[in-house]
């Protein structure tokens, strides 16, 4: 997309914008929306305990271990074709998954929706760093990461609103049915709206580190979606060791790649950038912690008050719109002004919520769902406030050569980080539900999430006092003259300029 084309035709980029958030959602609400349709597969399908977890935790297991490769091949073969096609993979694997007439056909849907997920979802920002100005950009990712905190808890809300609706008899069945129209939709508007570009057509995939990398996150992944129901044998934790050694194993590789002049999977001096680094820790606490307590009040709303699918789903409403409400005060107000002060800001104001629950959970007298509202939606509002700012500190010091593998890198951080974050607040929770606790269960897990709290607090001094460089009007100003006074506009974005300012970020 022409510079031109931007300053004349400001909605495209904001609808450029909504095909990249439909497909971000579409995955959000798929980790999380089918939490609540336990009883109806097993109804339908007979799905075990392990069967069900496999419906839920597959999806996450190929995900996390192709989002690296994912991005990567967008550097290679250009954003756009890889985009398009993991998002018609993800579309028909959504069909084919609302159709499965077994549990272990379900379960192999999943997985390949999962390959789909990993191949379009690092596109998303590489295409926004493409193809927005500093400026756009700045304000996308202000509506960017509210927008997938959102979907992020309404996943159960709407899961519950389809099971318990029941249409046409279809049931569990819905809550993948609901994808095939809006991927449809989502493919008009890519094909519509994603600029073509061009990939580095001398760039090699370095296959090795794919695998290596693929690996570790599988045998990472794969214990935290067995090991609470499975009491935590000795498997797990030889595959989490595993694990630790593949991550090790792959960053060796890459070291003597790019000593030997080839290209890497992850550019190296992406994790020489503070700003980067700590915010990926950054992410996988939050969304660790978010992720881990929403499906824990959907289970003791379920299992310990006996409320249906959709009644367990509005539970999490109050979230929902206090993340709303927090990202919008965060995004348009206060993150380009303050910086890192916003994300501390936010975390204290979650933290107050979680305690404001703790405290309303231990009363006495029957419970009704308005203990939950209060505390849930102040922390709702804080983590809003935390994802509008969260986002842009990331990519803020991402240079255009690094985008691919940021993406990547990023998508699976915060992937693999709410596995961890289900698989921990899951064996906190049925540690004491087992044996009829429910409620003090549920406050536990609610001090392990004021602990995550606490711990993204610890490191938020290592932010940027900025998020991103001033990318003032007057800049973009100076841009736009420089390109009508030579009577020219520029084609393509940064990265085929090479003029576009820096987005370093890591001055502190």
């Amino acid at each position: 997309m022409s510079e031109a084309g931007k300053r004349s035709s400001p909605s495209r980029v904001w609808w450029l914008l909504a095909a990249v958030l439909v497909v971000e959602l579409m995955d959000l609400l798929d980790s999380t929306i089918v939490n609540v349709a336990g009883p109806s597969l097993e109804r339908s399908l007979g799905a075990s305990p392990v069967g069900l977890q496999w419906v839920i935790g597959g999806y996450a297991l190929t995900l996390g271990a192709g989002l690296v490769l994912g991005g990567r091949l967008g550097d290679r073969f250009g954003r756009r074709p890889v985009f398009l096609g993991g998002l018609l993979a993800f579309t028909l694997s959504s069909l084919l998954c609302a159709i499965a007439p077994s549990i272990g056909l379900l379960i192999t849907f999943r997985l390949v929706q999962g390959v789909a997920g990993a191949m379009m979802l690092p596109q998303g920002l590489g295409i926004l760093r493409d193809n927005l100005r500093p400026r756009q950009l700045t304000k996308a990712l202000a509506v960017f990461g509210p927008v997938l905190g959102l979907g992020g808890v309404l996943g159960p809300v709407l899961g519950g609103a389809l099971i318990d609706g029941d249409l046409s008899g279809l049931g569990w069945r819905l809550v993948f049915l609901v994808n095939v129209p809006v991927g449809l939709v989502a493919v008009a508007l890519a094909w519509r709206l994603v600029p073509r570009g061009h990939g580095t057509a001398g760039l090699r995939v370095d296959v090795t580190g794919a695998v290596l990398v693929a690996a570790a996150s599988a045998l990472l992944v794969l214990p935290l979606n067995e090991g609470q129901s499975s009491g935590w044998p000795l498997w797990t934790w030889l595959s989490l060791s595993a694990a630790a050694l593949g991550y090790a194993g792959f960053a060796l590789w890459q070291r003597r790649t790019l000593s030997r002049g080839r290209t890497p999977l992850i550019t190296p001096t992406l994790f020489g950038k503070s700003a980067f680094t700590v915010g990926l820790v950054a992410v996988a606490l939050f969304f660790g912690g978010l992720i881990g307590t929403q499906l824990v009040l959907t289970f003791f709303l379920q299992l310990g008050q006996g409320y249906t699918a959709g009644q367990a789903g509005l539970g999490n409403l109050p979230v929902a719109l206090g993340t709303a409400v927090g990202g919008g005060i965060s995004g348009g107000l206060l993150a380009a002004k303050l910086g890192r002060t916003v994300l501390q800001a936010g975390a204290l104001v979650q933290l107050a919520g979680v305690a404001w629950l703790w405290s309303t959970l231990a009363e006495d007298g029957a419970f009704t769902i308005w203990r939950t509202v209060p505390g849930s939606a102040v922390a709702g509002i804080g983590a809003g406030i935390v994802i509008a700012a969260v986002f842009n500190t990331v990519l803020g010091a991402v240079d255009d050569d690094e985008v691919g593998s940021a993406s990547g890198v990023l998508s699976a951080v915060q992937s693999i980080g709410g596995s961890v974050g289900v698989a921990v607040f899951s064996t906190v929770f049925f540690a004491g539900a087992s044996t009829g606790a429910v409620t003090d269960s549920f406050r536990d897990a609610l001090v392990v999430q004021a602990i995550v709290i606490g711990l993204f607090l610890l490191i938020s001094p290592l932010f940027p006092r900025r998020a991103r460089p001033d990318d003032s009007d007057a800049d973009d100003s100076a841009v736009d003259g420089a390109a009508e006074g030579s009577g020219m506009a520029r084609t393509g974005g940064p990265r085929e300029t090479g003029a576009a300012p820096s987005v370093t970020g890591h001055s502190h």
